[in-house]
């Protein structure tokens, strides 16, 4: 899959340039993203090593998200299936 856009300016930098600055976990979230861009698809992202991937519900249906910790996810959009939007890292605290 290709991503498209990042929302967490910390998280663009880390995919940009390799700083990983200001990002949580950043050895789980920089293998948590290569998973992403080597997955063929949507149904591929349920398969371990998964991490902890699941559809969100609610006002946030049509979103996805991957645990980094506890209580931080990486949150995206897919656009066509194939292509992955506002990526983000979030605290669900």
């Amino acid at each position: 899959m290709e991503i498209e856009s990042i929302r967490h300016k910390a998280l663009r930098k880390l995919v940009e340039t390799g700083s990983a600055k200001g990002v949580i976990e950043a050895g789980r979230v920089i293998d948590m993203i290569a998973f992403l861009v080597a997955a063929d698809g949507v149904d591929e992202l349920g398969v371990p090593p998964n991490f902890g991937f699941h559809a969100l519900a609610g006002d946030r249906k049509g979103s996805y998200a991957m645990t980094v910790t506890k209580n931080w996810r990486l949150t995206f959009r897919l656009v066509d299936g194939a292509v992955i939007a506002d990526l983000d890292l979030e605290d669900y605290n």
